[in-house]
């Protein structure tokens, strides 16, 4: 997968004087079945989260609250995408570095993926990254 396979995909909004709503629904807004659901927050100043890459898992991150940075790598380039509203989610395909960084006070990340946990689904250093990347 490379950064063009990366997506920015709005989601419905349902506007209403007592509060907005937006949805996710798997194969209808995201292109896969959410197998897990998980959500940063309280991410100290200066911090970044990531620095991996996953083998098959997909993940679409959402700021709920307040703003950060993800940033891709496909191993020749890199595009950084800032998250700031709650409508938007980021489809991020499999096997690309990712890196989350810049996160505002009281932000909160919402990351939906399409696998459950696996240990051995991560590719934690970027050297061995570049060389997956190669074959």
């Amino acid at each position: 997968m490379t950064i063009q396979d990366v997506q920015i995909i709005e989601l419905p909004k349902i506007l209403d004087k007592r509060g907005n709503l937006s949805i996710i629904e798997e194969f209808q807004h995201i292109p896969f079945k959410i197998a897990r659901t998980y959500w940063i927050y309280d991410v100290p100043g200066g911090e970044t989260r990531g620095g991996h890459a996953y083998k098959e898992n997909q993940e679409c991150i959402v700021a709920l609250s307040g703003s950060f940075d993800v940033v891709l790598d496909d191993g020749k380039q890199k595009q950084t995408y800032s998250l700031n509203r709650s409508y938007y989610g980021l489809y991020v395909p499999r096997g690309l570095w990712r890196q989350m960084q810049n996160f505002s006070t009281n932000s909160l990340a919402l990351v939906l993926s399409s696998t459950a946990y696996d240990p051995n689904d991560y590719i934690r250093d970027y050297r061995e990254f570049l060389i997956s990347k190669n074959r």
